[in-house]
């Protein structure tokens, strides 16, 4: 059904308002796990190595990003079970891992699609609520999440693992839709309410 004119000047006279005033409409629970993963790609030239990503969905950051980017969708792609005969200089598992049933598995395939001496970069939630898409099996802390790294084949020493969220958000989240940053919202990090972790693993060279 198209949207009827007034319906859309309203939308677009909000979203203009909302701009002058400062609103930011960014996913309050990933700033700082997306301003993260902007960095490490932007770094050393990354961003123009080859890169794919496991089921992008919705998210096109990394699509925009990287000029030499592909990518899969799961559960189309069972990352649990299928790998690429191509191996890439960086693999993004972008909020996948919560979703498989045997992340082990996955993080090995995750592993074997890395070249020598290339990254994976995985991401996925804690303190958030279940989200079925189709189905949500796990959560990580980052030292779990480094372990499940570790145990797919990267080495100990080649693994970073981040974690970032507080009171604020996780109470903003309980029972509600994911919020936008908006306005003066808190971006301090509390390492006892972690809701986004994250982690970057390098292969052996």
């Amino acid at each position: 059904m198209t949207e009827s004119l007034p319906s859309a000047l309203k939308r677009r006279s909000k979203q203009a308002a909302k701009r002058l005033l400062g609103y930011d409409s960014r996913n309050w629970l990933r700033i700082r796990q997306i301003e993260a993963f902007t960095a490490f790609l932007e770094a050393d030239g990354r961003k123009s190595s080859p890169v794919i990503e496991v089921s992008p969905g919705w998210n096109r950051y990394w699509k925009t990003l990287c000029s030499n980017y592909t990518s899969v969708d799961f559960p189309e792609f069972d990352i649990c079970k299928d790998r690429t005969e191509n191996q890439y200089a960086i693999v993004i598992a972008d909020q996948v891992l919560e979703h498989v049933q045997r992340p082990l598995a996955a993080a090995k395939n995750i592993h074997a699609m890395t070249r020598p001496g290339g990254w994976a970069m995985v991401a996925t939630p804690f303190l958030f609520r279940v989200h079925a898409r189709p189905h949500d099996y796990n959560r990580w802390t980052p030292a779990g999440l480094k372990q499940l790294l570790v145990e797919g084949g990267f080495p100990e020493a080649g693994i970073e693992a981040f974690s970032w969220g507080n009171k604020a958000c996780a109470k903003a989240h309980i029972g509600g839709p994911v919020r936008s940053y908006g306005m003066w919202r808190d971006l301090s990090n509390d390492e006892e309410y972690p809701l986004m972790v994250w982690a970057f693993a390098r292969k052996a060279g």
